[in-house]
């Protein structure tokens, strides 16, 4: 149905669904987590910089802006338009 991508497979505009996240890098993963960024959250990508990092997000009704390396350890999913 729908391919799991990664952050930078999104631009500004698009929608995701997190589904997980990369195997490796333990601390990154909690980091992440714990801006919000857990299993079925939905987000929106609002900003991307000229060179692809930061990438910034609407999540839960707030801006989080990740470096590319911590986008590169979600595991999303594009989220329908609705």
């Amino acid at each position: 149905m729908n391919e799991v991508v990664t952050l930078l497979d999104l631009k500004p505009g698009d929608s995701g669904i997190v589904k997980g996240f990369a195997p490796g890098n333990a601390d990154y993963r909690r980091r992440l987590m714990a801006m919000g960024l857990t299993p079925g959250t939905p987000f929106t990508v609002t900003r991307l910089a000229p060179l692809g990092d930061p990438i910034q997000l609407q999540v839960r009704h707030s801006a989080l802006t990740l470096r590319k390396d911590e986008a590169t350890l979600l595991r999303i999913v594009r989220a329908d338009p609705t």
